[in-house]
């Protein structure tokens, strides 16, 4: 069974002041995997990413490339020169991922699904395990340390569900952690 969680990226104000979740950059959808230990794990090695090569943008750019490396991650699984013929690419570029001829044979590859940008608008699909917001900090030019991430997680299920207006679910969701993601990540490793 597949653990789905919504993402919200927000700024940080000043202060470390951790802007209203109601009010978010990005939104994105995860279909698997979105359980805490996994998902905060993700979000440390992308931050490590975004610092050592100088890429931090703010929260709309966090969210695609945490949506890119979680595409990433899943080709592999296809390209897999192991795998049976009708479940794997024949591909030896990135180019050749992208060739529709060579993915006649599959069904819905989880690497063109699997994850959504999501209109924050609009709510959540309802049907969600885990709400997270991520805070993203601006970063100065020359800046020894880098900030901190903040990121509020959800209690599992805590949050309008189903048959209830799920447009309100971040502002009414039951947090069970909330504070730097290297401690959320320390919190959920036990």
């Amino acid at each position: 069974m597949s653990t789905r969680c919504q993402l919200r990226f927000v700024r940080t104000l000043a202060q470390g002041q951790t802007a209203d979740p109601t009010d978010p950059v990005a939104q994105v959808y995860t279909h698997s995997d979105g359980y805490p230990r996994g998902v905060l794990t993700r979000l440390r090695e992308l931050k490590r990413l975004l610092e050592a090569t100088h890429s931090v943008r703010g929260p709309s750019y966090a969210a695609a490339q945490y949506v890119f490396l979680e595409k990433l991650a899943s080709l592999p699984l296809y390209l897999d020169p192991d795998r049976a013929a009708d479940q794997r690419l024949d591909a030896h570029s990135p180019a050749d991922v992208c060739q529709p001829s060579r993915m006649q044979h599959l069904s819905q590859p989880l690497f063109l699904l699997g994850h959504g940008i999501e209109d924050p608008r609009v709510g959540i699909h309802g049907d969600e395990e885990y709400l997270y917001v991520v805070a993203i900090p601006e970063y100065e030019l020359g800046q020894v340390e880098p900030p901190t991430w903040e990121v509020a997680v959800s209690e599992q299920c805590g949050f309008p569900r189903w048959d209830d207006q799920t447009d309100g679910a971040f502002s009414e969701a039951a947090w069970q952690f909330e504070g730097a993601l290297q401690d959320a990540a320390t919190h959920f490793q036990e």
